[in-house]
């Protein structure tokens, strides 16, 4: 009966979950206020992480502009093709269109024998030798240009079928450069997933150390909390609040050295452009990317300040 009535007396769930809630306001609130009264070491805190999580996000940024100006290259990555000889140029035409609608090509260009005899005599200096000739005796030539996004595996496909075609006499693709170019890529971004990892464990090593010296100097305030019945969970929101700050800040500052850097160096690229009248752009942080580096900056606040938290806490009981 007695137990009948004590749960009878308990509040609703509606009243619980409020209290839960605004726990958990009042603990992030708190967390930012001995956050604030602790200039000197938030400021250290947060630089060091903005250092630490600005490397690998400079890293980051550093390959998604190699990997951008490598757009146009892989864009000219042309197949040339040279047909039978004694293919005629409507049969040539006629296979170029068939060669435009396969879905692996973006792009063909038909250059007919007669116009490659006649770009061949402008830059070659032979005229007069060539004027000779009883027959013109270069092919006609389609170049086919893979799709932007097509791997080295999909280019080596579309040589292969190309290559396939009767009326094709030789189809050349320079696939060096090509993998060199993907394999390039393909160590810097493991690169920048390694130093990413490492630099991660950097910033959970940082907050949770912060974190353990902020328990040990609040050591007296958790034994009479403890003392007056609070539980570990009521003792542990604060800490874990205080992580999340750690991490947001340094996300923060993080962004903005990135930032900051890239904007030194775009007046030397402004002028790089003036001088070789090109157009090339550094790529910044979109907005997915900012959204990434903040999100995953204060879970690893959250992370390191539970590790932390898990580990210390439990020792502090009340003698």
């Amino acid at each position: 009966m007695a137990t009948s009535n004590l749960r009878r007396r308990r509040p609703p769930v509606a009243i619980r979950l409020s209290a839960y809630l605004l726990h958990h306001v009042q603990s992030l609130v708190f967390s930012l206020g001995k956050i604030y009264q602790a200039p000197t070491t938030t400021i250290m805190t947060v630089a060091v992480i903005g250092i630490t999580l600005s490397l690998p996000g400079g890293f980051y940024l550093f390959v998604k502009n190699i990997d951008a100006m490598s757009g146009d290259l892989r864009s000219s990555s042309q197949i040339s093709l040279f047909l039978d000889l004694d293919l005629d140029e409507q049969r040539a035409r006629a296979l170029e269109r068939e060669i435009a609608a396969m879905d692996e090509v973006a792009a063909t260009q038909f250059i007919s024998r007669d116009r490659s005899l006649e770009e061949f005599r402008e830059q070659s200096g032979f005229g007069k030798s060539i004027d000779t000739l009883s027959r013109n005796p270069l092919p006609h030539t389609i170049v086919v240009e893979p799709l932007a996004e097509a791997d080295t595996f999909a280019v080596r496909n579309l040589l292969g079928r190309l290559e396939a075609i009767p009326e094709v006499d030789i189809a050349k693709l320079d696939t060096e450069w090509l993998e060199r170019l993907y394999t390039i890529l393909e160590i810097a971004r493991r690169g920048v997933f390694i130093v990413t990892v490492l630099f991660a464990c950097a910033v959970l090593l940082i907050i949770g150390n912060t974190i353990r010296l902020d328990i040990q100097n609040r050591y007296q305030e958790i034994i009479v909390t403890k003392l007056i019945g609070a539980t570990d969970a009521f003792i542990r929101r604060p800490f874990l609040y205080g992580g999340v700050w750690y991490g947001l800040f340094g996300g923060i500052v993080s962004w903005l050295i990135v930032e900051l850097g890239y904007l030194a160096i775009s007046g030397p690229l402004e002028r790089l452009n003036l001088l070789y009248q090109s157009e090339l752009n550094l790529v910044t942080f979109s907005l997915n990317d900012f959204v990434f580096l903040i999100s995953s900056s204060t879970l690893l606040g959250l992370a390191g300040s539970w590790i932390a938290v898990a580990r210390h806490l439990r020792r502090i009981e009340p003698t």
